[in-house]
């Protein structure tokens, strides 16, 4: 009853955006033994119904557990975004909303979601450095030596040793500092998340400091945008 709830909950946020796409004919159902179709623009617009709503405007705040802007999702890993639908899906990471709307998704609709918002946006032919664009403060750059921030996220925060690992550099620095602080949390059933590596890693930092580290990285330039949709532009 409680995961109904919660998807039920998660689909209400999103039923703006779903009604703009209401219209489209429902896809007849294939037979069993059919192989599945690559998915028509009609279907993968159903799919980010849900996603534009947030992630597709511009200074969009939510408001659990705290008031922060809404990560930007355009540019970032297709792997990296299937990794993190996955994890709300099974309850590693726990936010209401976010929990809904990725019970409600298959496992194609990850990739479908994650290809698409993984090319969004993205200029043809723009390559950053293979460095981070500005240097950190004297403190700052001792909290990443601390974290090893570098050695996974890349020395420009932005080319990931593992395409499931997220681009960071330029991201809200907000959403960061929320995200980070998530991973302290444990014994939540609404909050927190689940990653003994990131979780070991916040544990040693304050929020203060932690909240230096998102302002830093926030400050960096990277591929990450929102872009709203055209019929909402």
């Amino acid at each position: 009853m409680n995961k109904l709830l919660t998807t039920l909950s998660a689909l209400a946020v999103a039923s703006v955006t779903v009604l703009a796409h209401a219209q489209a004919p429902a896809a007849p159902t294939a037979a069993a033994a059919a192989p599945a179709a690559a998915s028509s623009p009609k279907s993968l617009d159903a799919k980010i119904a849900m996603c534009i709503g947030c992630h597709g405007i511009k200074g969009y705040q939510a408001s659990f557990p705290e008031v922060y802007r809404v990560p930007m999702i355009s540019g970032q890993s297709a792997k990296y975004i299937v990794a993190a639908l996955t994890a709300y899906k099974q309850g590693d990471r726990k936010h209401p909303t976010m929990r809904g709307i990725a019970d409600s998704l298959s496992e194609q609709d990850m990739n479908d979601i994650a290809a698409h918002y993984a090319g969004d946006g993205l200029a043809q032919g723009s390559t950053l450095a293979e460095k981070a664009n500005k240097e950190p403060s004297a403190p700052v750059a001792a909290l990443l030596q601390k974290a090893a921030c570098v050695s996974c996220h890349g020395a420009n925060f932005a080319k990931p040793i593992d395409p499931t690992y997220p681009k960071i550099a330029g991201q809200h620095k907000d959403y960061l500092f929320v995200a980070l602080k998530a991973y302290k949390t444990e014994n939540n059933a609404n909050m927190g998340r689940s990653n003994g590596v990131m979780g070991a890693i916040a544990k040693q930092f304050s929020n203060n400091e932690l909240k230096d580290l998102a302002g830093y990285v926030s400050s960096l330039d990277g591929d990450l945008k929102t872009v709203p949709e055209k019929k909402f532009r």
